[in-house]
């Protein structure tokens, strides 16, 4: 027994050392384990110029389109411009419409030297210091309508020599002589497109008089003291029975890029505005009243390609409504309460191939079948939503099916006499031939045609 205790006792020793060693090896290893974690959490502090992006400006979207890089930080409700550090690479265009930002101080776009274009439009805007823009040499395009700003010297723009394209309206500009040398610099010829359709708001007699039209030589003089501080109004006064149309630089808004886009929806316009820019391509007149669509709204505007007129309610389109949208692609017409689309209305839209007509109560009548017609001319035109409303015999039914079914079932019907029997041939019905004389014969009453002097061929 006296042998066999510390026999036990050594033993028990040795089985409890590994165990102490591992609890040494462990906190070896946990403190090798706390250090790394030190260090991530170092490291964590360091970004790079696309990580701090996510702090400088968490919600901007960087993207690149032709080899151009855009910054994209519409509508985000920032109150400063985000610092330049934040991108992965320099950027060309600088999208800033409709956030908060109030003032533009001194060197504030100091680190954005390669901006070619700058939109600040529809912020709230009211001060511009004159070393705002130091740096900017090449930017192009300055967009700063819809904004609060009332004065604006000259030398504010001049670290800006390459610049060709400024807006500058719907902000209550003072003109006053203070902005003399401001309005020399827009009224020279070769700036014929810095500050176009901007308007005076005070003082009170040239209020609404365009920037480039006032006499700067008039602003620095002094009132005789007999004037009392007033002048009579210098512009033309309309009676007032007389209606204008809504201006569209004035009323909508205009985006430059991807491309020059012109937003419109929600205006409450009861009839297409005036004054769309010719280099619009992209027009958004959706979600207003406007009920009669007339007669040449879009003659000016030769390069439209997308046109959206959806949600107006309207109910009638004029023959030549359209005159003019030779290069429009794609016509959205759906959500209104058109019956039918009269003859005409889509002869000049050799390109379109699109067509979007959903949400009308089409009428299944002898009036619909020009829109059949024309869309069998054109095969090339995708369209949706030509859907039978009425009569309730063919609700739901699709207008093509209808108006073949209508060929079929009534032949003697319609007015079609042709002394040539090959003509009537069925294996002939619905070519293009066939489709075009029988649109022309349903459309023309019979004792109103003339002997045809001419054939005329349409090529699609």
């Amino acid at each position: 027994m006296r042998l066999t205790c510390p026999l036990l006792f050594v033993a028990f020793f040795l089985l409890l050392l590994p165990s102490t060693e591992a609890k040494k090896q462990g906190k070896g290893r946990g403190l090798k384990g706390a250090r790394h974690k030190l260090s991530r959490v170092r490291g964590a502090g360091r970004h790079s110029r696309s990580d701090t992006s996510r702090l400088v400006a968490p919600n901007c979207a960087e993207s690149t389109e032709s080899g151009e890089v855009f910054i994209d930080c519409q509508e985000r409700h920032l109150n400063t411009i985000p610092s330049s550090q934040a991108w992965s690479k320099e950027p060309k265009h600088l999208l800033l419409a409709r956030n908060r930002i109030k003032v533009l101080r001194n060197r504030i776009f100091t680190g954005y030297e390669a901006l070619t274009s700058l939109d600040l439009q529809q912020n709230e805007i009211s001060l511009v210091e004159e070393g705002a823009f130091q740096g900017l040499t090449r930017l192009t395009t300055l967009l700063l309508q819809h904004n609060r700003v009332s004065t604006l010297s000259e030398e504010t723009l001049i670290p800006m020599p390459n610049l060709r394209y400024m807006r500058l309206y719907d902000n209550p500009w003072n003109c006053q002589c203070f902005m003399d040398s401001l309005i020399r610099m827009l009224q020279v010829p070769s700036n014929r497109n810095l500050g176009n359709h901007a308007k005076c708001e005070e003082p009170v007699w040239l209020k609404g008089q365009k920037l480039k039209q006032l006499e700067a030589d008039q602003l620095c003089k002094e009132l005789p003291s007999s004037d009392q501080g007033a002048r009579p109004s210098t512009s033309p006064l309309l009676p007032s029975g007389i209606r204008t149309k809504p201006d569209a630089t004035a009323v909508c808004h205009t985006y430059l890029f991807p491309q020059v886009r012109m937003d419109c929806r929600n205006k409450g316009l009861t009839e297409v505005p005036a004054g769309i820019p010719d280099d619009v391509v992209q027009l958004d007149l959706s979600h207003n009243s406007i009920r009669h669509l007339k007669a040449k709204e879009f003659q000016g505007v030769k390069n439209l390609k997308f046109l959206n007129l959806s949600s107006n309610n309207m109910e009638h389109l004029d023959t030549a409504s359209l005159t003019g949208l030779l290069h429009l692609r794609e016509l959205d017409l759906s959500n209104n309460l058109l019956h039918f689309v009269q003859y005409g209305v889509l002869e000049d839209l050799y390109f379109l191939s699109q067509l979007k007509l959903g949400g009308n109560p089409w009428v299944c009548d002898y009036s619909i079948h020009y829109m059949v017609y024309w869309l069998r001319l054109h095969p090339a035109v995708k369209y949706s939503g030509l859907l039978c409303r009425s009569p309730p015999d063919y609700t739901g039914e699709r207008v093509e099916e209808y108006v073949n079914n209508y060929n079929r079932g009534c032949p003697k019907e319609r007015p079609y006499n042709r002394p040539n029997t090959d003509q009537t041939d069925p294996e002939v019905w619905n070519t293009p031939m066939e489709l075009q004389a029988e649109l022309e014969e349903e459309l023309e009453p019979s004792h109103l045609r003339v002997p045809q002097k001419y054939e005329i061929f349409r090529l699609s």
